[in-house]
């Protein structure tokens, strides 16, 4: 089709690394074991904690050495908790301030272990690494290190030897190697590049728990991953100039997706179609900011001069969809003609008379112009928006091939430059 196609500028950090509180999410599924914990977002919802004290609060950043900078901190008491969480929420480490605290019951460690698996690239293959003294002190589990690669299949006996060679005995070789095989087992089930414990805990019992995780996600492999899409958008929407951004004086397709991995995905499919630019909201942050956030990336949006369409392609879980869809709903409601302020024939273009607000949000200033908008949802029954939005300006679809297919009949062909 000859349109223009922009470059993906201004990304700031890899939004493909876990905070520890979704790592311990993660964990939770294959078994791995955890302590109790809670996640804070402002120092008031201590005062509701369901933790008995005593607790610890760590800071969730993605940066290392948070022990060191002051970012975790042991509290007795809920007088303690508000002044130690106020105090977390207002330190930066390496120039990132928390979002969010991860309130955890305190454990007992009388042995600290590190373990992880990295791809590594040079070797193209997984590696099982392991230090028998894990923890804050670098040097020491540098020195201790040791690695099994898994040049072909994974086997328990891999996760066995590599307990082995980190020196541990008894029952410890035994709860360990099963800790390092269901490491492996989230390793190949989200492509991830590295999976780590430091430290794994284990009390005077001998009871092994996964006091801090951190986890990777190849960036590339993200858009198979639907149910973590609204993780890797929270990274790039805590500050927005982290938000990506194109050329507005370009393209005629304005993307807006739940996460970067989707907007790049996108664009690939998109191909020879222009577009103009992306923005993306963070889902895990409640539906009720979803429409505040639309009103913003239409308002960025209709400052390109040459957009035609809006394509929403959004990552949703079986269990969310519904309720994405009844808000998008009220966002942009089904066609009439007194909301579309056109004729019987509900044509795409009008002067906007009789739109609600963030209807308007909608509207093309430089031409007048209402434009239509594309919605694409990874997961959930569309039957009803379907039937009730036919002949409108919105166009609902799971299928990304569809919707592709729908946003580029809805652009007038180009004319040929001469």
């Amino acid at each position: 089709m000859g349109f223009k196609a922009i470059a993906v500028s201004g990304l700031i950090v890899s939004p493909m690394d876990l905070l520890e509180y979704q790592a311990k999410e993660l964990f939770k599924q294959v078994g791995i074991p955890i302590l109790p914990s809670q996640t804070l977002q402002t120092t008031h919802e201590l005062k509701r904690l369901q933790l008995p004290y005593p607790l610890v609060l760590k800071s969730q950043v993605r940066a290392g050495g948070r022990g060191k900078a002051g970012g975790v901190r042991f509290v007795e008491n809920t007088i303690d908790a508000i002044a130690a969480a106020s105090a977390i929420f207002h330190l930066p480490i390496a120039d990132e301030y928390p979002e969010i605290i991860l309130a955890e019951a305190r454990y007992d460690s009388q042995v600290e272990i590190f373990l992880a698996i990295v791809l590594d690239y040079q070797r193209q293959c997984p590696v099982l690494m392991g230090s028998r003294q894990g923890g804050i002190n670098v040097d020491t589990l540098l020195e201790q290190m040791q690695s099994v690669s898994v040049r072909e299949s994974f086997s328990p006996y891999l996760a066995r030897r590599l307990a082995v060679k980190m020196g541990l005995t008894g029952s410890l070789i035994s709860k360990v190697s099963d800790i390092i095989t269901q490491m492996y087992d989230l390793f190949v089930r989200y492509d991830l590049d590295v999976i780590e414990i430091n430290p794994l805990g284990v009390n005077a019992n001998g009871a092994v728990m996964a006091l801090d995780g951190k986890i990777a996600i190849n960036d590339k492999a993200i858009a198979r991953h639907p149910e973590l899409m609204s993780w890797s958008s929270e990274a790039l929407l805590q500050h927005p100039h982290r938000w990506l951004a194109g050329d507005l004086t370009a393209g005629q397709v304005g993307l807006i997706c739940n996460s970067e991995g989707l907007a790049l995905s996108s664009w690939d499919l998109l191909g020879d179609l222009g577009v103009a630019g992306a923005y993306l909201w963070d889902e895990s942050r409640g539906y009720d900011t979803i429409a505040s956030q639309l009103e913003q990336a239409s308002s960025l949006l209709g400052q390109a001069s040459q957009l035609k369409v809006i394509l929403l392609n959004l990552a949703t879980r079986l269990d969310n969809a519904d309720e994405l869809t009844r808000v998008l709903r009220a966002f942009l409601p089904p066609p009439t003609v007194t909301n579309l302020g056109v004729s019987e024939d509900r044509s795409l273009r009008g002067t906007g008379s009789g739109l609600s607000p963030r209807q308007r949000s909608l509207q093309h200033p430089p031409q007048g112009e209402i434009l239509p908008v594309v919605i694409r949802l990874s997961q959930g029954d569309l039957a009803v928006q379907q039937t009730d939005y036919q002949g409108g300006l919105v166009y609902w679809h799971n299928d990304l091939e569809a919707a592709i297919a729908q946003v580029g009949a809805l652009i007038p062909p180009l004319t040929p430059e001469p």
